[in-house]
């Protein structure tokens, strides 16, 4: 038996590929296994090659495998392009109506199943996913029964009928594969997992939870890839507990809209990808300099312009950063995880009040659409902190003629009311201002604000700024990465430690401030630093050499093909560097 198994399924889109793995993951997720899913697709509707590949395993895992166990094919394209993943002895199931050919000098197994035949069989070609699930657990040796209360879930609406011909429709498959297989295959059995329920989410949905669980009440935003799970997640549950979502005609109405609820004194939040934070620019400066909370979720993929909206890339970093005409605090945060990118969301709204700035949640298209196992979320660490928002509380009567909405403070943060408070009144404008809102061009003044907005973030403090994973104090290499891909590096880490190189890791989750202290400690421990992320530019690693030196140690592993990285491809590529 083994404790891990990597399986595939692919064909054209529109063909039912997400919901045949969607169904074969979240049954496995509810027999207790772990699994990290990742789905290859295009930018377009309907058609063009797509494919979902899920790793299983016994024991926590946060990267995609190298190779592949299993692979479910639709079509002769799904073979051609996806079988060199195929490990030795590996196994295709594809469906007989399209005479399926095996590929050439690959020693894999090739069950050509009449997938589309037995559906048509029990009344719709539709049902052949089915089918071919129930093909892939006669050879994983899972019983059928495994899947009856996903199916029930799934179809329960449509009737009974319905669940029963699908339920039919996976014994079908079984049946045929295990007559042409003499039954299970001994090397693809996969050990008992430990049966403890686990939540099974993409990134997208632990955002749109945690900005629920955070107080986000409002949510206007504009639907783009790969950001509007988020917006779908909280479409339906927001009403639930007094908020709105709104599709706006654009991203520029959608940050504006958040900037207005915010300073109505709601906790409000907008998301999309690269072409839509490139329109929000000039809105954050508003925000910015009107001291205004903002919490804006960045879901990064290939660029520029259109790129390739449904791959991975993190080439955001240096818009995030430096975008912003003029000069103003911000924080941008990058979780690793969909267990952080609930923390963190919440943790960015707690943020942008406590210091009166925008945030950026900064995603890339692996964490936000990769799907992944997620332990029980502790509901006792959520704490709502809104630091001097005054609302709802009784003010004193003015000193002066109007309330000091941006009075210069020693922390640089403000005493923050909402329109229509007793005692309240003051100017907001997008123009230099006084304490009091109301413009000016003096020059004193403007040294003063703008003192008082640079100083905000001085004493900012985020958990885990500089995530360390190996306490090493004289490490041959230091592995340096942002966002999505932890999880495959740490693997690469695990793999390169077996050979007895002492490899240090650290996740940079504080991207801006950037946390140079806690970087520099780790880059001086380490004979050589390997800064790995996705883009062509090195950008993580230019951030590295302004704010903490030490050029000499640094090299960059980049990838911008739209793929995710291996754990094979950290591994050798540090082997070759060290």
């Amino acid at each position: 038996m083994i404790n891990q198994l990597s399986w595939k399924v692919g064909g054209q889109q529109g063909e039912g590929i997400d919901s045949t793995g969607e169904i074969f993951a979240i049954a496995l997720n509810r027999l207790g296994y772990y699994l990290y899913g990742y789905r290859h697709f295009s930018s377009r509707i309907k058609g063009g090659h797509t494919n979902n590949k899920i790793r299983v395993s016994t024991r926590p895992l946060g990267a995609i495998s190298d190779n592949l166990d299993v692979l479910v094919a639709f079509d002769q394209e799904t073979i051609d392009v996806n079988s060199p993943e195929l490990r030795q002895g590996g196994v295709i199931i594809a469906d007989a109506k399209f005479n399926p050919k095996a590929p050439a000098g690959q020693n894999v197994r090739l069950f050509s199943v009449p997938l589309t035949e037995i559906a048509e069989e029990l009344g719709t070609s539709l049902m052949k996913n089915m089918v071919a699930i129930g093909a892939s657990t006669a050879l994983l040796g899972l019983p059928t029964e495994s899947f009856t209360e996903v199916v029930t879930e799934l179809f329960g609406k449509k009737g009974q009928k319905v669940v029963d011909k699908n339920m039919e429709a996976i014994s079908r498959g079984a049946e045929y594969v295990n007559k042409e297989s003499g039954g299970p295959l001994v090397d693809f059995q996969l050990e008992h997992a430990d049966g403890k329920k686990r939540m099974f989410m993409i990134g997208n949905d632990a955002i749109a939870l945690g900005a629920l669980v955070g107080g986000c009440r409002f949510m206007p935003a504009y639907p783009i890839t790969p950001a509007s799970e988020i917006m779908e997640y909280l479409v339906k549950k927001l009403p639930e507990y007094g908020g709105t979502v709104i599709q706006t005609e654009d991203e520029i109405a959608a940050v504006t809209m958040a900037i207005g609820a915010s300073y109505g004194g709601v906790r409000a939040m907008t998301a999309s990808a690269g072409p839509g934070l490139s329109l929000m620019v000039e809105a954050i400066g508003l925000a910015g300099i009107t001291e205004t909370p903002l919490v804006i979720v960045n879901t990064q993929r290939g660029g520029p312009s259109t790129g390739m909206p449904t791959k991975q890339e993190q080439s955001d970093v240096n818009a995030m950063i430096y975008s912003t005409h003029g000069e103003i605090p911000k924080v941008v945060l990058a979780p690793s995880t969909a267990e952080e990118a609930f923390y963190d969301t919440i943790e960015a709204f707690n943020i942008a009040e406590e210091y009166q700035v925008p945030v950026i949640l900064l995603s890339d298209l692996q964490l936000s659409l990769g799907k992944q196992t997620v332990e029980e979320l502790d509901l006792s660490q959520v704490q709502i902190l809104r630091g001097k928002f005054l609302g709802g509380q009784e003010l004193p009567e003015l000193e002066g003629e109007m309330f000091k909405r941006y009075e210069v403070t020693e922390d640089g943060v403000s005493p923050r009311v909402i329109p229509g408070m007793k005692h309240g009144i003051h100017h907001v404008t997008g123009v230099e201002h006084s304490e009091t809102g109301r413009p000016t061009e003096d020059p004193v003044i403007r040294v003063k604000q703008m003192d008082k907005r640079l100083r905000k973030l001085n004493n900012l403090k985020v958990k885990d700024a500089v995530l360390t994973i190996g306490d090493n104090k004289e490490a041959d290499v230091l592995l340096v990465a942002m966002g999505g891909i932890r999880g495959v590096v740490t693997e690469a880490k695990e793999r390169l430690e077996a050979e007895g190189l002492k490899v240090n890791q650290a996740h940079v989750r504080l991207i801006h401030p950037f946390p140079a202290d806690e970087v520099k400690a780790l880059v001086d421990r380490a004979k050589k630093v390997i800064v790995i992320e996705h883009n062509a530019t090195a950008q993580l690693a230019d951030q590295i050499k302004l704010h903490v030196g030490a050029a000499d140690k640094i090299n960059s592993m980049l990838k911008y093909d739209g793929n995710p990285f291996l754990p094979s491809e950290i591994y050798n590529k540090t082997k070759e560097l060290l």
